[in-house]
């Protein structure tokens, strides 16, 4: 037996962190590369599946043109550790190879009004950009913050990521009223004492707005969120739930060829779409059914509630307030 003391997490930290021996009843609700090939066309079997293999294998027997949604995190141009896994970093010609690679394995699995949401860094960002538009119609960039991350002495802070929205076609799925965010009206202008273009509740008044393509309302997970795993790159569920909302209707079929963790398989269960992901490392595989199984019992999204986004560490106090006043008017 170890001597190595297991370290005691706080009772709060609800991190995601089993080991592959620890999570073995997990993978066997996970599909195999060779099951594949005996599915195929039964298209039917593949919904709400994760896939443990490498894309690059698997894409090849997947159906054509059965994907409504795809919403891609593949590795960022980065030196990078995947607990077992390592991807190391390229030239921009050969990572601008390997970008081409995946979106032509890609494109042959979406439906003629699809959409495509593509996440990077900035670095990586220059490269995507340019080759998306080789395969699909780019719609717009979008810019989020991530306020969280470490300063650096040489050059400006990196709080910023990039996802590409694209299409197949012009014609293609957008709610926009699907994913407003409400936000604090700071200075209410009214026209004969009636608020124009605002609510109000009790105390509190506020404005459902159109969404940008600048979003600085995202919390990236961490330990006491129930979303939060191991995973070093894990994007947040309130992200992902946007891009779902905004081009997918419920029952569409969402696909993410770089499944990490799971959070878009996750996040598409919550919000009633068909799923399939497909993620190489069992680690990762694991975590993605464990969360799936909590949101059955736990089908919140942190930030999106009444069917709009709140603006980032705002929920919370502003639905107290809004219970005290209703209190105080009784």
């Amino acid at each position: 037996m170890s001597s190595e003391k297991k370290k005691v997490c706080s009772t709060r930290n609800k991190t995601i962190s089993c080991t592959i021996e620890e999570g073995q009843s997990y993978l066997t609700k996970c599909m195999t590369e060779e099951q594949i090939s005996n599915l195929v066309p039964n298209l039917y079997q593949l919904y709400n599946q994760t896939i443990i293999g490498d894309f690059f294998q698997i894409a090849p027997q997947l159906p054509k043109k059965f994907v409504d949604l795809m919403i891609v995190d593949p590795p960022y141009n980065l030196t990078k550790q995947y607990h077992g896994n390592t991807f190391t970093k390229k030239k921009m010609i050969d990572y601008e190879a390997y970008t081409r690679q995946w979106l032509s394995q890609t494109i042959p699995l979406l439906k003629e009004n699809a959409s495509v949401y593509v996440c990077c860094d900035w670095e990586s960002s220059l490269v995507i950009g340019c080759v998306l538009g080789e395969f699909l119609q780019v719609r717009n960039r979008i810019t989020w913050q991530r306020e969280k991350g470490r300063g650096a002495k040489a050059n400006w802070k990196n709080s910023m990521e990039d996802i590409w929205f694209a299409t197949y076609s012009d014609t293609y799925t957008f709610h926009t009223d699907a994913v407003k965010q409400r936000r604090k009206v700071l200075a209410p202008y009214r026209v004969e004492g009636v608020p124009k273009d605002w609510q109000e509740d009790g105390t509190q008044r506020y404005r459902d707005t159109y969404p940008s393509n600048f979003w600085d309302d995202i919390t990236i997970p961490f330990w006491s969120m129930p979303e939060n795993t191991a995973h070093p790159t894990q994007k947040p569920e309130k992200l992902i739930a946007k891009l779902i909302l905004a081009s997918s209707n419920p029952g569409d079929l969402v696909f993410d060829p770089f499944l990490g963790s799971g959070t878009t398989s996750v996040v598409a269960k919550k919000l009633e779409r068909q799923y399939l992901g497909i993620e190489q490392n069992p680690q990762y595989a694991i975590w993605t059914q464990m969360r799936l199984e909590r949101a059955e019992s736990e089908p919140k999204i942190q930030g999106y509630e009444d069917g709009v986004f709140w603006e980032r560490n705002s929920l919370a106090a502003q639905k107290a307030k809004s219970c005290i006043d209703k209190q105080n008017h009784v």
